[in-house]
């Protein structure tokens, strides 16, 4: 119950950080199903330098996608791993999770998995490819 108040709490956060920032938001979410769909998926990757590239062609500053996957790291890890990072992006890493989570019961794992190809094509590749 504490975990859906502040999950709740977080989304609130979350909510004007995206409307300040809107293409933040959807870098956090392509960066945060790119990890996902590496450790959901079998036999996925993610593309790191193709990240950092789409960061530059999406104006973010250079320090963006660390910035995203240490928050990734940090919340999915319960503080283990990564390191905090500013509130907002904090938020933006919450309302993504949520949102991929959802997709994912939505579609099912597998079909998840398949429709990521698709949508993070360069960012994502094959393991050894």
């Amino acid at each position: 119950m504490r975990t859906g108040f502040l999950m709740a709490g977080l989304l609130l956060l979350a909510a004007p950080a995206q409307a300040e920032d809107h293409p933040r938001s959807t870098y956090v979410t392509m960066v945060l199903q790119a990890f996902a769909a590496k450790v959901e998926c079998p036999g996925t990757d993610v593309a790191y330098q193709d990240l950092v590239q789409k960061a530059q062609q999406m104006h973010r500053p250079d320090d963006t996608t660390e910035k995203v996957r240490k928050a990734i790291a940090w919340m999915h890890t319960g503080g283990k791993m990564g390191e905090k990072q500013a509130d907002d992006i904090m938020a933006e890493v919450a309302a993504a999770t949520q949102t991929t989570d959802l997709d994912q019961r939505r579609l099912g794992m597998t079909n998840w998995c398949e429709a990521q190809k698709t949508n993070l094509a360069g960012l994502i590749r094959s393991k050894g490819g």
